[in-house]
């Protein structure tokens, strides 16, 4: 016990196991010092060095950065509009046509070109955005037939309602990463709990949640999704519901896994001797030094769950009916095999998305691994 003299009672891990999972490592400065550079940051490292992941990360997060802003990309309202003088801001309020010189009151159909008139006329003015559609725009005055080809009006296309193509994507793509964002989050926070918990604990706590978790696994999840379908009108929160209720069984293993092997450590059983807390040891010391799996699962999870979205939503189980997702334009596409533009565009969203989140989570899978060696 000579070297626990100096342990408090807030006893970090990394000083005192007698095996860490990497030293660290110094490097020398330009002005002869000697720089400790943290196991994170060499992690980072190796993961910027991993050229495809790293701008897999980044062609990914702008994606997802625009998306956000999908109202301001793409809408069938102006963002702003000058008319005799005054200021309107119709992506933030409705206005009646005769706020622009129409007759009736009813809300003021920006693409009628009688309404595109009296905006140009004189010194009114108006900023629409860069495509001048809505997800569920549909554009009356169109000439082609629909679903009509790609073109100058529509870059994408439309789809048999008239739809523009692109807008759908745009809103169709937010979608599906927001609700895998979510529904990664969920699954994170309880398979941690959970694995966290069967793995401390071990013995018939282990026991006890191993068969719970056997038996709830075998229950027919596909079965449960169209029963809940039947009775309740679909919504994303239900659908993100019933996925959640299995989505977490997967990382549970894991970390119950690491669990079940850092406990036997000398880091615990000092702070065990020491009198922490349970609790504080689980959280503070025990879970950092299992992250590993969690951190590299989550692009992997997160994938899944944008593709289950998307079969559910082909399948008619999914978001309710006219809420832009992808499954629901794959559908499309199958019903419609002459118009190509609709399964080849919604493909290539589809597969560019799942490839650059696969991308990633192996980079990060290779960043995290302590058996790499550094190649600077």
């Amino acid at each position: 016990m000579s070297g626990l003299i100096r342990v408090s009672s807030s006893i970090n891990p990394i000083f005192v196991r007698a095996e860490p999972v990497e030293a660290s490592k110094t490097l020398s400065t330009g002005s002869g010092r000697a720089e400790s550079i943290s196991p994170r940051r060499r992690a980072w490292q190796r993961f910027r060095r991993n050229k495809l992941g790293f701008f897999s990360l980044v062609f990914f997060s702008v994606m997802v950065v625009l998306s956000l802003f999908a109202e301001v990309l793409s809408n069938d309202k102006p963002l702003v509009v000058s008319y005799q003088g005054t200021l309107y801001f119709p992506l933030v309020k409705d206005y009646s046509e005769k706020t622009f010189g129409g007759d009736f009151e009813t809300p003021a159909d920006y693409l009628d070109p009688f309404i595109k008139d009296r905006i140009r006329q004189g010194s009114n003015w108006a900023i629409y955005p860069p495509n001048p559609y809505g997800p569920k725009t549909i554009n009356y005055f169109a000439k082609d037939p629909n679903p009509s080809a790609p073109s100058r009006d529509n870059l994408f296309g439309t789809d048999d309602r008239g739809r523009d193509l692109l807008a759908q994507l745009i809103y169709g793509f937010r979608l599906s990463v927001l609700f895998g964002l979510a529904l990664t989050v969920i699954g994170v926070v309880v398979g941690v709990i959970t694995g966290a918990i069967q793995g401390y604990a071990g013995g018939k706590t282990d026991l006890v949640f191993q068969r719970f978790m056997e038996i709830w696994g075998s229950m027919p999840e596909l079965y449960l999704l169209i029963i809940f379908s039947a009775v309740f009108a679909p919504s994303v929160a239900l659908l993100l519901f019933l996925l959640s209720l299995f989505g977490w069984m997967g990382l549970s293993d894991y970390v119950r896994a690491e669990f079940l092997r850092n406990r036997q450590l000398d880091y615990v059983r000092a702070a065990k001797a020491l009198g922490v807390s349970n609790l504080h040891i689980m959280w503070r010391h025990i879970l950092p030094n299992s992250m590993t799996p969690v951190v590299t699962f989550l692009p992997f999870r997160m994938s899944a769950a944008i593709l289950a979205l998307t079969s559910l939503d082909f399948l008619g189980l999914g978001v309710p009916p006219g809420t832009p997702s992808l499954g629901e334009l794959l559908n499309q596409g199958k019903a419609n095999i002459d118009a190509w533009w609709i399964s080849l565009s919604t493909f290539a969203v589809l597969v560019i998305t799942l490839l650059l989140l696969t991308f990633m989570g192996d980079a990060l899978r290779d960043a995290l691994d302590p058996r790499k060696v550094d190649q600077s």
